[in-house]
């Protein structure tokens, strides 16, 4: 995890941070079209950071420290796609995760409430001590988000949760009505754009749209949507590291679904019309990108990172189990019909007329699955372990066995 501060720079120093936000950005496309073109051709060079600088004389007027851990951040990254873990390294592109490294980083701690670190070619960055800073870190990020504003942040193991073993077991589903809903019968809803906000922005939006672009006023207005959604996002992710918390300290095993959130979310490919060249036929783009918006608006993929990062420090086993027909299954019987879910809400069993919300007998499903993959005494269970996946047949499972984990 990391440990992220509000920064405070000068008019200077931000002009100095912008700089190399676009030295690291630029270092990072280049060695990453070295890379593609190597993949085509093997003859192809690699891009030689030197060699670079004592080319162009813009980027030797730069940080080499930043430079180079740009480098490095691109070969870690590279190696993590092809570990499988990450996907393949994209573009950066300005104003999209604006931020460089610093190696070795010295923290000065001026008070309770303020710290500095020293950033090359910018001297010493003052941040906000809003928590206590890590034990040890070796590395610094400084970051600039959409709103303009500027951070700090340390790489540090995740702290463990401060909990007592209950021999508790839940099981969770994740959805867009519900954000979770756990087989215990809670249903648990996320901080989403209130409505006072969400027509403020479609004011900004319908305003932007009239306004001459590179002009001062649509870049305020820019500004204006940027703080509103970053406002809901803050929330969204305080939100998040509360219930992660909660279910870390309450339960020993939680299950979850092993959701491809990516493959989720991507936009229909074009259907072209075979009766009219040029022409395309209706995909259903524009439902899928709302649905694509509420999954994204939910933090799917940050509540199960989290969750997990949680767990592994904390002595608490995740289970990704499969997540194929859990919300067709009957949690009563495992009669799998699609004609069970009734609607978004309500699930009504065919076969034994056992009624439900849908949510919670998914997540009663998610939960049989999970128990059904962890591993006996003898084998070793291991938090944080990402067992295979299961079938339908896998749900059936007794209520006991669904409240304590098997000793």
């Amino acid at each position: 995890m990391s440990h992220r501060y509000r920064a405070y720079p000068t008019e200077v120093q931000a002009q100095v941070f912008a700089r190399h936000c676009g030295d690291a950005r630029w270092v990072w496309n280049q060695a990453l079209a070295a890379v593609k073109a190597h993949a085509e051709d093997p003859t192809a060079r690699f891009f030689c950071l030197t060699t670079a600088r004592r080319e162009i004389g813009w980027l030797a007027e730069g940080s080499s420290t930043v430079q180079q851990q740009a480098l490095r951040d691109l070969a870690q990254a590279l190696r993590n796609a092809k570990g499988g873990s990450h996907r393949f390294p994209r573009w950066r592109r300005r104003g999209e995760g604006d931020g460089f490294c610093v190696r070795d980083v010295a923290v000065h701690k001026l008070n309770r409430t303020w710290a500095e670190v020293t950033v090359p070619k910018a001297g010493r960055l003052r941040f906000r001590l809003s928590r206590p800073l890590p034990k040890s870190y070796g590395m610094a990020r400084v970051t600039r988000d959409t709103t303009g504003r500027w951070h700090v942040s340390f790489a540090a193991p995740q702290p463990p949760v401060e909990r007592v073993p209950t021999g508790a077991v839940v099981g969770i589903d994740r959805g867009v009505a519900a954000t979770l809903a756990t087989s215990d019968g809670e249903l648990l809803r996320g901080p989403k754009l209130r409505p006072r906000e969400r027509r403020r922005i479609e004011r900004l939006q319908r305003q932007l749209v009239r306004q001459k672009k590179g002009s001062v006023r649509r870049r305020r207005t820019k500004d204006q949507i940027a703080r509103a959604h970053a406002k809901a996002v803050r929330r969204r992710n305080d939100w998040i590291e509360k219930r992660t918390t909660e279910l870390v300290r309450s339960y020993d095993l939680v299950a979850v679904e092993d959701l491809k959130v990516p493959q989720m979310t991507r936009t229909p490919k074009p259907k072209p019309d075979p009766d009219r060249p040029g022409a395309f036929l209706p995909n259903g783009a524009r439902s899928k990108a709302g649905l694509n918006r509420a999954i994204l608006d939910q933090g799917w993929g940050r509540f199960l990172r989290r969750l997990e990062d949680k767990a592994a420090a904390s002595g608490v086993i995740v289970v990704r189990v499969d997540p194929a027909y859990t919300s067709q299954t009957c949690a009563h019987c495992g009669h799998v019909a699609r004609e069970s879910r009734e609607s978004q809400a309500a699930f009504s069993c065919v076969a034994c007329g056992h009624k439900a919300n849908a949510d919670i007998n998914a997540a009663r499903n998610i939960l049989a699955r999970g128990l059904a993959l962890v591993p006996t005494p003898g084998q070793g269970a291991r938090p944080g372990d990402r067992p295979a996946r299961t079938s339908p047949a896998d749900d059936a499972g007794s209520e006991n066995s669904r409240r304590q984990v098997a000793a």
